[in-house]
């Protein structure tokens, strides 16, 4: 009898794990859902137009044809080319660049970001016969600026749909196909930048690097937002010579999610696009305003969600590092750029009002929370109101008895318990007392018992730390 050594024996998986046809895994899904929309809890819309699945089999990438199919460094150019990337040390695009980096940190989507570079450049390859010049000779000089934000998959998608989208656009003009591949400049977003806890700003640094590299951009330039210049180098030299990521081409193409992702963000931007060229073009629509006004209601958009939490920014709006007190420098301003808008900014605003206190006074606000009841309750209310308001800089006290120090006691328990332990707490607390949640039912009794306020998922947290350090005094 022959025996296999160790090690050696030849798996055979694929008949262990027989394919699973798609209406088997939608119906686990609808009854894991219990009830719920499937469309209401699993959809991702990360922009508007943008439905994103939390899966996708091949099935779906069969109507992509060329997308999936063409290798690297062939039209369209979805999958990009060999080579890696040129590592740039200061963010100088060419002169004439197409500028979306700067609609990025003004605000706007990726979709839009996009849409509006195709129909910059197609200006561009209309507007150069006038001007002696051929549109494949301006299609070959013509780069592209792009700057690459924290949403890991969509920033990758949003290089793959552009130069794909390019491409085509080429197309139009008769640009042979060699010419047609986008050139991308690509720098690290400042939009979701803040000056407090910088070190988080250098993880955010590095998936941005990522996604520009797996995008497939040309040049890389790595912003050091509050953190040393050196560090920003090494995020590339880790890619480089750690990861390896310039020897593979396109390393994530042929994943069904990148690609459906890729395609979706394409057809939305193509869709911005042709409403560009209805109002005649993107210097037309500048002029008319439309494109302002576009990022404007994004830009709008994205800040009621920081403001709100539901975008989380980490270190900003949740999960503040409670021992970073001093603010970092911010950069100089970019060359090009007309603002420097920064999602994190209403949050900046309110940590230095606190500061300002803190230098004039000598104390710093403290918030105590106030656990008692159901541990369970009383545990994630109190890290929620940890969170919200370790966000304006304020000290957090944590326990189940008043502290006499305490500027602001917030009770946290469960909402059946809050009218006894309001009873129990208001009339001995020396300070304002709120509740964490929203009690509904009990809202009035709480405020006759002298409840001051609530707090609880539905509050703008901007608008409710700004509250707090008015009534507080901190001026």
């Amino acid at each position: 009898m022959n025996e296999e050594a160790p090690g050696t024996a030849m798996l055979h998986l694929h008949g262990e794990f027989p394919p699973t046809p798609t209406e088997a895994w939608e119906a686990a899904i609808t009854k894991d859902l219990k009830g719920a929309h499937f469309d209401k809890r699993l959809v991702w819309r990360p922009v508007e137009g943008l439905a994103i699945r939390p899966y996708y089999r091949r099935e779906d990438l069969s109507p992509l044809g060329v997308q999936v199919t063409a290798a690297p460094g062939e039209f369209p150019f979805v999958r990009g080319a060999a080579g890696g990337w040129q590592i740039l040390e200061h963010w100088r695009p060419d002169g004439d660049a197409v500028r979306a980096d700067l609609w990025h940190d003004a605000g706007a989507t990726a979709v839009q970001e996009v849409g509006f570079a195709i129909a910059a450049g197609v200006d561009r390859l209309a507007g150069v016969p006038d001007e002696g010049v051929s549109p494949e000779k301006a299609a070959r000089r013509l780069s592209f600026a792009f700057a690459i934000g924290s949403t890991y998959f969509l920033e990758i998608a949003k290089l793959r749909a552009a130069r794909m989208l390019w491409a085509q656009a080429c197309s139009a003009f008769a640009v042979p196909a060699d010419a047609a591949l986008m050139r991308i400049d690509a720098c690290t977003a400042r939009a979701n930048k803040s000056v407090y806890d910088p070190h988080t700003n250098l993880l955010r640094v590095t998936t941005e690097a990522l996604s520009a590299v797996l995008g497939g951009c040309g040049r890389l330039f790595v912003e050091p937002f509050g953190f040393d210049r050196h560090l920003a180098i090494n995020v590339h030299h880790i890619l480089r010579d750690e990861a390896h990521l310039d020897a593979v081409a396109d390393a994530g193409g042929g994943a069904y999610y990148l690609e459906a992702l890729t395609d979706a963000v394409a057809r939305e931007a193509w869709s911005v696009f042709q409403q560009i060229e209805l109002e005649g073009g993107y210097d037309a629509a500048t002029r008319a305003g439309t494109i302002e006004r576009r990022i404007a209601e994004a830009r709008a958009a994205t800040a009621r969600a920081v403001s709100s939490r539901r975008r989380t920014l980490v270190g900003v709006n949740n999960y503040p590092n409670l021992t970073d007190r001093e603010p970092a420098r911010e950069p100089a301003a970019l060359a090009g750029a007309q603002s420097s808008w920064r999602m994190a900014a209403p949050f900046e605003a309110i940590r230095r009002r606190t500061d300002v206190y803190v230098a004039r006074t000598g104390r710093r606000p403290m918030v105590a929370l106030l656990r008692r009841g159901d541990p369970k309750m009383a545990g994630a209310r109190a890290n929620f109101c940890l969170n919200l308001f370790g966000c304006a800089g304020f000290d957090i006290a944590d326990g189940p008895e008043i502290d006499r120090n305490a500027d602001l006691i917030v009770l946290c328990s469960a909402d059946t318990e809050y009218t006894a332990m309001a009873a129990d707490v208001v009339p001995h607390a020396g300070a304002p007392v709120i509740v964490a949640g929203n009690p509904v039912a009990q809202r009035d009794e709480l405020r006759e018992l002298g409840v001051q306020g609530f707090v609880h998922l539905g509050s703008d947290a901007v608008e409710t730390l700004a509250e707090w350090q008015n009534r507080l005094g901190i001026d």
